[in-house]
């Protein structure tokens, strides 16, 4: 049963933000860690991002595609904070430089791991993940929309506000970029090119 949005209670919505936006985080994370390579911008990133549906749930229409409707708030907020960033510079923490100072003095720390980075690079291999992160960002997102994510085209033109065929011509692009950083790799496993 679809709710009419204009109709729906203030539990109702909360009722449909916990059973159809909810559910989304895990897929949010992924592609969040993977837009920001940082972990605690990653989980900054989808915080604002259900901050954002849980104030505007009222144009969220039940039933549709809740993921999308989440994916395309989320890469909205990513491009606002890469604008900012971008416009701000860089700002130093004397605390941050202090503590980090007397870390390296008591502890060797190229034995820290990052144990998200680690699961990540676990799942698709350290050149995969590499060859991805080094993609530009605009090619970068079509492709794990796409590829990691199992949107659509439609869906992804929707998401990221282009035309279908510039999401082809993205993802077409970025796979052959990818091709190219990794024939390498795919050689020195025994893979031979088709020619």
């Amino acid at each position: 049963m679809t709710l009419m949005k204009e109709n729906r209670t203030k539990e109702q919505n909360k009722r449909i933000f916990e059973a159809e936006l909810l559910p989304q985080i895990d897929a949010l994370y992924n592609f969040a860690y993977y837009l920001c390579h940082n972990e605690e911008d990653a989980n900054d990133l989808v915080q604002e991002t259900y901050m954002k549906a849980y104030r505007f749930i009222a144009n969220y229409e039940t039933g549709t595609n809740a993921k999308a409707w989440l994916f395309k708030i989320l890469k909205n907020a990513f491009i606002n904070q890469y604008r900012k960033s971008k416009n701000r510079p860089s700002q130093v923490d004397y605390e941050e430089v202090v503590n980090f100072h007397n870390e390296e003095n008591d502890t060797n720390l190229s034995s820290y791991v990052d144990l998200r980075e680690e699961m990540f690079q676990g799942m698709m291999g350290d050149e995969i993940t590499t060859a991805i992160n080094a993609l530009p960002v605009d090619f970068r997102t079509v492709i794990l929309l796409c590829d990691v994510e199992g949107f659509t085209y439609e869906e992804i033109s929707k998401i990221i506000d282009i035309p279908i065929g510039t999401v082809r011509s993205r993802l077409h692009r970025s796979r052959n970029m990818l091709k190219e950083s990794l024939r390498n790799y795919a050689t020195s496993l025994g893979y031979k090119e088709k020619r």
